[in-house]
């Protein structure tokens, strides 16, 4: 890296610095974490997922298949499902899960009890797949932030994933999917639609609450005058560029690729830059979902 000393480390959030103890701060605050996250997953499962009968998924959805047919609370069926599911994780996979997934393994039906009288804004299925699955996503976002997880199938799939080798994603497609199936069957082919909609927003709003959204954007540059390029990114653009080592897998000459982390507001004047300096130049511009260091947020 150049000598201005602002690398950048692509990092995950929630991952503390290596060799940092986690102060008592850090431990309440990843207890609240796991608190608001399921207050918000169950608040999103009452005023949208239930009352529509839409069943994406999880132990949440086992509860929706499970009153619809049996008339049984849904948080009474998620306490019967989550704590053996909890136990057994606690037996066969460790004390890994210990105690936070155990709060939220008894906080989230709690909140689903508390809640269950709340009005839902909409019975409209498309948008209650929709909000419903935007809300689950962000709570669960949070209690996976706080390091922890609310328990239910996803236990399930990482017990079957130890003792059989089944992939684990392989795996909870698998628990989610038979949810699914069955809400086809036992409530409508037109609920299993919404809930696969709901599913699908659910995990993709856990992305952007892990990961954050994209406003960074990393250029790869390939040019032959990779110091004119430097020197304007360096000065024009005041961005730190690294140079990397490569050679060409054509030809096997030696070249040097320049990586550069710029704003989305950055891009159109970083591409001016290097059309201005090397108009074949070979510039390849990706998103990069979090960027940590001089000149961009800290941990």
């Amino acid at each position: 890296m150049d000598s201005k000393n602002n690398e950048v480390k692509i990092s995950k959030r929630n991952r503390r610095p290596a060799g940092r103890k986690a102060t008592p701060l850090d431990v309440v605050w990843s207890f609240l974490q796991v608190i608001i996250g399921s207050f918000i997953v169950a608040l999103s499962f009452n005023l949208f997922l239930a009352p529509n009968g839409i069943a994406s998924g999880g132990v949440s959805g086992i509860s929706i298949l499970v009153h619809k047919t049996l008339g049984i609370t849904p948080a009474y069926t998620q306490w019967a499902l989550n704590i053996p599911l909890f136990l057994a994780g606690l037996f066969l996979l460790g004390k890994r899960f210990a105690l936070k997934t155990l709060l939220g393994t008894i906080v989230l039906p709690l909140f689903v009890l508390l809640t269950a009288d709340w009005s839902p804004p909409t019975d409209n299925m498309l948008l209650a797949a929709i909000y419903g699955g935007i809300g689950v996503g962000i709570g669960l976002g949070i209690v996976f932030r706080g390091r922890a997880s609310t328990g239910g199938l996803d236990l399930a799939a990482q017990i079957l994933h130890r003792y059989t080798g089944i992939p684990l994603g392989l795996a909870v497609a698998c628990f989610d999917g038979c949810v699914i199936a069955a809400s086809g069957i036992f409530i409508s082919p037109e609920a299993a639609l919404y809930a696969l909609i709901g599913l699908f927003v659910t995990s993709k709003t856990i992305d952007i609450i892990q990961s954050g959204i994209p406003l960074s954007k990393v250029a790869f540059i390939i040019s032959d005058h990779a110091d004119l390029l430097v020197n304007a990114i360096l000065h024009d653009l005041d961005r730190g560029v690294t140079r990397l080592d490569a050679h060409g897998g054509y030809t096997n000459e030696k070249r040097q690729v320049l990586m550069a982390v710029v704003g989305q507001m950055e891009v159109a004047k970083l591409k001016q830059l290097v059309r201005a300096v090397d108009p074949g130049a070979f510039v390849i511009i990706s998103n990069t979902a979090e960027v940590v260091g001089q000149g961009f947020k800290s941990e």
